[in-house]
């Protein structure tokens, strides 16, 4: 018997998927024999039959609807969904307007809350699945001259609901982890400020893609690991 007849092909799903940390988890993903549906809002189809593209924003039901009924019109399944899909903006407190507080809440929350609740229902008649939320170090070590709020806010949700969901769904064969870097050399951080945010780590260096990917893909093979917030920040969650 083959293996595909013997065990069906999974699927992931990876919101934020376009550039930088969710680019790399799709070719790791896909490297791992899975074939992906991948979203953000401007994601273009490629070549790749087994990658499927759903562009959009993330916050948007209709969004998150699309992606998952995406996954079982074209694969039949969901076994893993990284929501990696996330927003930064760094201003003090106070000078926050209405509008950052929703862009935020609407990406980072809402973007969670959707296509998480809609995928849940297919891992629970597969009695198997796996949910992973990339959050961030400042939401435990905040750093004085880096003004968070709004990440601490939002970031800090998904932590702790990752352990609410890992132990509500724990009999139900459903694993529910996080990753959390520090500062990762993606293209949203212009080469100019590279010294600085090497420096806000304990190694004196930023994090790169792969050590991320690395973190998700461990996670996906430890079988009995959930409720776990693992942190890949050069030692930052630790202190300075």
């Amino acid at each position: 018997m083959s293996t595909s007849a013997s065990q069906p092909r999974r699927v992931a799903l990876v919101t934020g998927a376009s550039q930088g940390i969710g680019a790399g988890l799709v070719a790791a993903y896909r490297a791992l024999g899975y074939a992906v549906v991948a979203n953000s809002r401007n994601i273009r189809q490629g070549d790749d039959t087994d990658i499927v593209a759903v562009p959009g924003h993330i916050g948007e039901r209709a969004v998150a609807e699309r992606i998952v009924q995406t996954a079982l019109d074209r694969f039949g399944r969901i076994d893993t969904l990284i929501n990696n899909a996330g927003i930064f903006v760094a201003k003090p407190f106070s000078e926050y307007t209405v509008q950052d507080f929703r862009d935020v809440i609407d990406v980072n929350l809402g973007g969670f809350f959707h296509v998480t609740q809609l995928a849940i229902p297919q891992m629970l008649r597969q009695r198997a699945g796996h949910i992973v939320q990339i959050t961030t170090t400042l939401v435990e070590q905040p750093i004085a001259g880096v003004p968070a709020g709004l990440a601490s806010l939002t970031k800090g949700g998904l932590d702790a609901v990752t352990r609410g969901l890992a132990i509500e769904y724990a009999k139900d064969g459903i694993r529910v982890n996080a990753v959390s870097p520090g500062v990762i050399r993606t293209p949203m951080h212009a080469p100019e400020t590279h010294a600085f945010l090497a420096g806000l780590h304990p190694m004196g260096r930023m994090g790169e893609i792969d050590e991320i990917v690395d973190a998700v893909r461990y996670l996906e093979q430890a079988a009995f690991v959930t409720g776990e917030t693992l942190h890949v920040d050069g030692g930052q969650h630790a202190g300075r």
